[in-house]
């Protein structure tokens, strides 16, 4: 079972007709649609399950500009700009809490690889900078261990993934979003060459314009359609501590644990260091797609056999089928991931573990997003494919989606981000992250 996220209350039935209707209820479909209400369009947003119940209330809960793919170091400015006034956007605390983010090094061989990001990074660093020595030490207060050094942002920050997203959807119904919460959508309509529509369990929605913002469900509804997007889904697992005092604040990354300081005092821990890609149609579907990215990432993979996601509805699609994605969390690697933190910082030692969950992450071949027109279906939009960097990057994100949607100049150039990469001959790449 995913972390309890805070409630977003939406209508039993969808309206017959809007401007425009979002398929997806996570941190990108609601920014998007808060944005595109607040520009005077009707807005529907559709979510088969409830509002913000798979990734975007599983991940980390961080907010980082460092260690970007330079190709997204543009949005997620955007994005941390939105991020800096969100408590007044949406009118509660999300926990947004700049309080730095470091990746600690072991060796000078991590040093030369954060050192290559921050030239390609170039003005975008800001206060990106490597440190060593006092300094970092300073920011690990009761550590047993030292670090050769650490990539430090002092501006990147934290948020709470349970509320962040939540506030976000209430903000939108509040501006007069409509949302309707266990509304799978079956099929995306057509007439003459453009979308004029959809189809959900509860009935048709004329529209013009329709945002696919499903996650890793995006692939699976525009196949329908007829758009190719290659997208697999990677599993990652979480935990959450009970809350302790005396460790560190912020967040950090290492080969051995990712963690985050919680705003109820506990803290989120992760292994950053591998992943889990359950093998199944998908994974043999767009096998060549990937082969660049598992070429450069081989040690990161872990691989398993899909079994299928659990039922937890009923219906005539996968989509009612399914209504959540809700992996079971890898226990022993979480174990582990756990004992080494605790040893890195004994103060944490038998502090207990209050829940552990996993979520499924949309990646891409070249792990960054799809926020993209379709030149062969007007009147479709995409914003999918966030690689495991959605929540932090999502307010920008939204914003993008709704300047695609409502013909407003794009805050950010879109070039990168197009869908056609993946059908016209470009062989998308992942370039060397952090």
């Amino acid at each position: 079972m995913g972390p309890p996220v805070e409630p977003v209350i939406s209508v039993e039935k969808p309206p017959a007709t809007a401007d425009v209707v979002i398929v997806g209820g996570g941190i990108i479909g609601l920014t998007t649609a808060l944005f595109l209400v607040r520009r005077g369009l009707s807005v529907v947003a559709c979510e088969k399950g409830q509002f913000v119940g798979e990734q975007s209330s599983r991940n980390w809960g961080w907010v980082r500009r460092m260690g970007r793919d330079p190709r997204e170091l543009p949005l997620i400015v955007e994005a941390m700009r939105i991020w800096e006034g969100m408590d007044e956007l949406v009118g509660v605390d999300v926990g947004f809490r700049r309080t730095g983010i470091l990746y600690l090094c072991d060796n000078d061989e991590d040093v030369a690889h954060h050192e290559n990001w921050l030239k390609r990074a170039g003005d975008h660093c800001v206060d990106s900078r490597m440190i060593r020595g006092a300094e970092l030490s300073a920011l690990l207060p009761g550590a047993a261990r030292n670090w050769h050094a650490a990539l430090y942002t002092a501006s990147d920050a934290r948020a709470e993934p349970q509320k962040a997203a939540a506030a976000i959807g209430r903000a939108a119904a509040a501006a007069g979003a409509v949302l309707v919460a266990n509304c799978a959508v079956r099929n995306i309509e057509t007439s003459n060459g453009r979308v004029s529509g959809i189809l959900t369990e509860h009935g048709h929605i004329d529209c013009q314009t329709v945002v696919v913002a499903g996650g890793v469900w995006s692939t699976k509804l525009l196949r329908g359609v007829g758009v190719r997007l290659p997208q697999l889904g990677v599993r990652a697992s979480v935990l959450r501590t009970a809350p302790v005092s005396g460790g560190p604040d912020g967040a950090a990354w290492c080969t051995d644990f990712a963690y985050r300081k919680r705003l109820d005092g506990g803290y989120t821990i992760a292994d950053g260091s591998q992943n889990r890609h359950d093998i199944g149609a998908d994974s043999f579907r767009y096998f060549f797609d990937f082969v660049p990215m598992m070429r450069q990432e081989w040690s990161s993979f872990n691989l398993g056999l899909f079994t299928g996601p659990a039922s937890n509805g009923a219906g005539d699609t996968q989509f009612e089928r399914v209504r959540t994605l809700d992996p079971a969390p890898l226990g022993s690697r979480l174990s582990a991931t756990y004992a080494a933190f605790q040893k890195a910082f004994p103060v944490v030692k038998g502090v207990a573990v209050e829940q552990a969950w996993a979520g499924i992450i949309d990646a891409t071949p070249d792990a960054i997003p799809v926020i993209s027109t379709v030149k062969s279906l007007p009147g479709l939009v995409i914003s999918t494919g966030f690689s495991g960097h959605g929540f932090g990057i999502g307010p920008g994100a939204g914003r993008l989606t709704a300047d695609l949607v409502s013909g407003d100049r794009p805050i950010v150039d879109i070039a990168a981000f197009r869908y056609e990469r993946f059908i016209d001959g470009t062989r998308p790449r992942p370039t060397t992250g952090v």
